[in-house]
């Protein structure tokens, strides 16, 4: 999958050799796209469907911005941060790890707009409002080197365009 392969190099461009090792699954039987981790290794299981309607919505950087939310978990586990906040639940460490792989990732300013409308598209029961995870994305775009009239253009009043 090539745009698991972009979101690889964005990761080692924050964690270089401590970034956890992902295998990715296709599961048609998954409900959406989830990580799992044991032993120290992560799997992410994805339904094709899912990320077929991904993909017919977003593009590659809806497909890219929803498996950087997932890694982001992986690093949260692996590495954490100092700039992560640590009242955050899981979801919004996972957010601004997210956040910092897209600033990693050099997207255009209309693939940033994509890949926002699909993290707040496809939020799992688990996260709250997108009010609250925006900020958190932000926050780990910035951290990260991202532009912020970049990423503020895939933004508006707290929704995506």
């Amino acid at each position: 999958m090539q745009v698991a392969s972009r979101v690889n190099t964005a990761e080692k461009a924050i964690c270089a050799a401590n970034c956890p090792g992902v295998a990715l699954f296709r599961n048609p039987t998954a409900p959406n796209v989830a990580l799992i981790a044991n032993a120290g290794q992560a799997k992410l299981v994805y339904a094709p469907q899912f990320f077929a309607a991904v993909y017919a919505s977003f593009g590659d950087a809806g497909i890219l911005a929803i498996i950087a939310h997932e890694f982001g978990h992986a690093l949260d586990d692996s590495i954490g941060a100092a700039w992560i906040k640590t009242s955050w639940t899981p979801e919004l460490r996972a957010d601004a790890w997210a956040g910092c792989t897209l600033a990693k990732s050099g997207l255009s300013r209309s693939d940033m707009q994509a890949a926002l409308a699909a993290l707040a598209k496809y939020p799992s029961p688990a996260h709250p409002n997108w009010t609250v995870r925006l900020p958190a994305i932000r926050s780990g775009y910035t951290h990260c080197g991202g532009a912020l009239s970049n990423f503020d253009s895939g933004s508006q009043g707290g929704k995506p365009k």
